[in-house]
């Protein structure tokens, strides 16, 4: 018997399972040595009859090997692209690319575009040319910003007497201010980077005047380094920074004045508590008192203002050096005794804070107080606690309410 040649040699028959888009199914079987494009063809004859007529059709489709999702290519045989014995194969009509624009098409498209593109600055200038000038008074603005700021103080003065007075009526409020007050003992503003005081001393500048170099320069060792060099030869390169001075004598006198306080006065009980409270009342606001900007306080002392007025200014303007150059040159307003006085309690703003069921729940919990007081003396930390899981809310919400009060 004679067997062709090409039978001895022939390769694996795969029975592969083809399906379309329209949904036919069906069995091809072919030889692992088939090309891709050769089983497209056989393929586009059992769904498509008379397709092969038009040559364009092979290559208008695609087979995807439906397990992998990979595209088979034309030149590459069923081997090549390890397909296996029963596996399944989507025949798909490739997607016809858009035509091209017509010229027509084209030039309106640009005269559109051409349209509707501004006006440049001759154009502006040429259109506006006959318009009378108007000068807007930039210091009504800033007056205006800065009223804002101040109401917002107000607001914060009697919020804080407010929550003082339900926190009293908790009977573990004593021992929650505690802990508030043992954690404001650990305040991070007050430290300093051991890694980056480490770094300087270790180049051989002296540890207080590193410190001083860090305060001044946000703890950037780089930074530090530079001003280090910069004012190795200031005669008050040592001087310690304006606001910033040794206060312990002060706080031990206020706390050892606040234990005689409470000691002899407690007379029952609840008055025991209610003073200790006061006490610890007093000792967060002794250390919650305001710390200017020493940058801002160096450079406006440098224009021959006095430390206190510049302290005075940063407190009134937020540590906002530029405002607090105006409020000295102009006529200091609001003064900084204006800043201990809350909101009128009757106004319908301070009404809608209170009657806020947030704001209400917020109150009683001894974190919002200490945002309150942190707050208050120290503005420039407003986003760490807008940021706060606990009191970012409340902050939002007497912000949204000023906000929709002002406007009306």
């Amino acid at each position: 018997m004679f067997v062709q040649e090409e039978k001895i040699f022939a390769g694996k028959v795969l029975r592969l399972h083809v399906c379309t888009m329209e949904g036919a199914e069906w069995l091809e079987e072919v030889p692992e040595d088939t090309t891709v494009e050769k089983l497209k063809e056989r393929c586009l004859k059992h769904c498509v009859p008379g397709s092969l007529e038009d040559p364009k059709t092979v290559t208008h489709h695609k087979l995807i090997h439906a397990t992998s999702e990979k595209v088979l290519t034309d030149t590459k045989t069923v081997l090549e692209e390890n397909i296996q014995d029963r596996d399944v194969l989507l025949l798909i009509k490739k997607r016809a690319p858009p035509p091209l624009p017509k010229m027509a098409d084209v030039s309106a498209e640009e005269k559109r575009k051409q349209e509707q593109k501004a006006p440049d600055k001759d154009a502006i200038l040429k259109a506006t040319a006959n318009l009378p000038s108007r000068n807007v008074d930039r210091t009504v603005a800033h007056h205006n910003m800065r009223d804002f700021q101040t109401e917002l103080r107000k607001i914060l003065v009697s919020l804080i007497e407010v929550a003082q007075k339900l926190l009293a009526l908790n009977p573990d409020a004593v021992e929650l201010f505690k802990k508030a007050n043992a954690m404001l003992d650990e305040d991070e503003e007050d430290r300093v980077d051991e890694i980056a005081l480490r770094q300087l001393t270790e180049m051989g500048f002296p540890e207080s005047r590193a410190v001083k170099a860090l305060r001044l320069n946000h703890m950037s060792v780089t930074q530090a380094m530079e001003w280090l060099i910069e004012h190795a030869d200031d005669p008050a390169v040592d001087a310690p920074l304006p606001g910033q001075a040794p206060s312990e004598a002060t706080d031990e006198a206020g706390a050892s004045s606040a234990e005689a306080t409470a000691g002899p006065s407690a007379e029952a009980g609840g008055e025991e508590a209610k003073d200790e409270l006061t006490e610890i009342f007093k000792k967060i606001r002794r250390k919650r008192e305001f710390r200017p900007d020493p940058r801002a306080v160096i450079a406006l002392m440098e224009m021959g203002f006095d430390e206190k007025e510049v302290v005075d200014a940063l407190r009134v303007n937020n540590n906002q050096q530029n405002a607090a150059c105006e409020w000295l040159l102009g006529d200091r307003k609001p003064s900084p005794e204006d800043l201990d006085k809350g909101i009128d309690t009757n106004s319908p703003l301070f009404q809608a804070i209170l009657e806020n069921p947030v704001v209400q729940l917020g109150l009683t919990n001894p974190k919002t107080l200490l945002a309150f007081e942190d707050m208050l003396e120290n503005p420039l930390n407003s986003t760490q606690w807008m940021n706060d899981p606990e009191t970012g809310p409340v902050m939002l919400q007497i912000s949204r309410i000023f906000q929709t009060l002002n406007r009306t």
